[in-house]
């Protein structure tokens, strides 16, 4: 094995290091976001939640 076949092992597995940190940061920032996202969706639904509109005023009964 000569120097330059050694060096380019040594750059292929750095570059794989690397793109597996990045992956693996990405990855971590996406799951943050979903969690904002859904923590956001949930104050929504607290907040904007209508009441029905048919609710306790008709009764439906069949004899």
């Amino acid at each position: 094995m000569n120097i330059s076949s050694m060096m380019a092992k040594q750059v292929s597995e750095l570059q794989h290091t690397l793109n597996l940190s990045l992956l693996k940061n990405q990855m971590a920032t996406q799951a943050a976001q979903a969690t904002v996202m859904l923590e956001d969706f949930a104050k929504a639904q607290h907040t904007a939640q209508a009441p029905h509109p048919t609710l306790g005023k008709q009764l439906d009964i069949r004899v």
